[in-house]
C-alpha cells in the first residue's frame, strides 16, 4: 500500500514518523475515517471539515488547505488502485522535544493511510451485537471535548477492553450525569413506538457524520427522528437500538446488559434505515476517478 505523508507518497514499509512525533508521545493529534464504496468518497466535505474543526480546536495549523487535503485523500485512494476502501487521514503536532509544550514542534505531521477492509471488526452480517455498558464515563467538555475527533482514544479502549473481557462487541459510555453518550466508536440510537432518538451533541458525542446523514434519512421516511437525552432505562426498554459510524453504516444492537431488544433480531425500522443508508452511499460521493 501506498501511504501519503507531508506532502509524499511512499510505500507501507516507507511510511515513517519520528519517536519524537507528540502525536505518538501525547496523543496529540487529531484524525477521520472516511470510506470509499463503488468509486466514490462519502461524505468526503463532511468528513474534511470536522477534520479541520478538530485541529481548530486543539490549536494545530494544518499546512494544507481544504481543498488540498480532499485531493489527497483522493490521489492517495487512487494510487492505490482502489474502489472500495477506508480512509484514514491523521494529523499530529508533529516531531518536538520530550516535553509538553507545543512550541517545540516545528511542523505538523500529515498522514493519510487506506485500507481495502472495509468492514467492521464488529461486522455480524446484520444479525446484530451485543453490548453491555461501561464503568468508564464518556470526557466531558471539561476534559476533551468528545467533538474532538483526537489521537488519544485511551478512554475509549478502557471501556472496549471491559467489553472483551465478558466478550459482547461494544460497549456503551455514559457521560458524569450518567446519561447515555454513545459506544467506543459508534453513534447511537434507539426507536420507541415508531420514533427514532439519538442524544444530543451535548450530552458529550462525537458528531458523527453517518448519524447526521441518518436523522436525515429517518425524516424523509416519515419518522419523527429527534435529539434527546437518554438513560440506561430508555435504552433498556427501546423497541429496536441501532449503533452508526462511518465502517458499520447502521449496525443493529440486540442485547444491552443481558436485556434481549426487541425480539433479539434487527428491527423493521432499523432494517428500514439500513437499506436507505446503503442505496445512498451508492449513488452519491465524490468520484475517485476521473471519467
Amino acid at each position: 500500500m501506498y501511504v501519503y505523508l507531508n506532502g509524499e507518497f511512499v510505500s507501507e514499509e516507507e511510511a515513517k514518523v519520528s519517536v519524537f512525533d507528540h502525536g505518538f508521545l501525547y496523543g496529540d493529534g487529531v484524525f477521520e475515517g472516511i470510506r470509499a464504496c463503488h468509486g466514490r468518497i462519502f461524505g468526503l466535505n463532511e468528513h474534511v471539515d470536522r477534520f479541520y474543526e478538530s485541529a481548530k480546536s486543539i490549536m494545530l495549523e494544518l499546512p494544507l488547505s481544504r481543498s488540498e487535503m480532499k485531493e489527497a485523500i483522493l490521489e492517495t485512494v487512487r494510487r492505490n488502485s482502489l474502489s472500495d476502501a477506508y480512509i484514514r487521514p491523521v494529523a499530529s503536532r508533529g516531531k518536538g522535544t520530550l516535553g509538553l509544550d507545543p512550541r517545540n514542534c516545528q511542523k505538523p505531521t500529515v498522514v493519510i493511510i487506506v485500507d481495502a477492509e472495509t468492514r467492521h471488526p464488529e461486522d455480524t452480517g446484520g444479525k446484530g451485537i451485543k453490548v453491555i455498558t461501561s464503568t468508564f464515563r464518556r470526557n466531558g467538555p471539561d476534559v476533551l471535548s468528545p467533538r474532538v475527533k483526537s489521537t488519544n482514544y485511551l478512554n475509549n479502549i478502557l471501556a472496549k477492553l471491559q467489553a472483551n473481557a465478558v466478550g459482547v462487541q461494544d460497549a456503551i459510555l455514559l457521560n458524569g450525569q450518567g446519561h447515555v453518550c454513545e459506544l467506543t466508536g459508534d453513534n447511537l440510537f434507539i426507536v420507541k413506538n415508531s420514533r427514532v432518538v439519538t442524544p444530543p451533541l451535548w450530552a458529550g458525542i462525537l458528531d458523527g457524520i453517518t448519524r447526521r446523514v441518518v436523522l436525515r434519512i429517518a425524516r424523509e421516511q416519515g419518522y419523527e427522528a429527534i435529539e434527546e437525552m437518554l438513560t440506561l432505562h430508555d435504552v433498556y426498554t427501546s423497541d429496536e437500538c441501532f449503533c452508526t459510524a462511518t465502517r458499520i453504516e447502521i449496525l443493529p444492537i440486540v442485547s444491552i446488559d443481558g436485556r434481549q431488544i426487541g425480539d433479539r433480531t434487527p428491527g423493521p425500522i432499523t432494517t428500514r434505515l439500513a437499506r436507505a443508508f446503503s442505496e445512498l452511499v451508492e449513488r452519491e460521493g465524490v468520484p475517485i476517478y476521473h471519467t
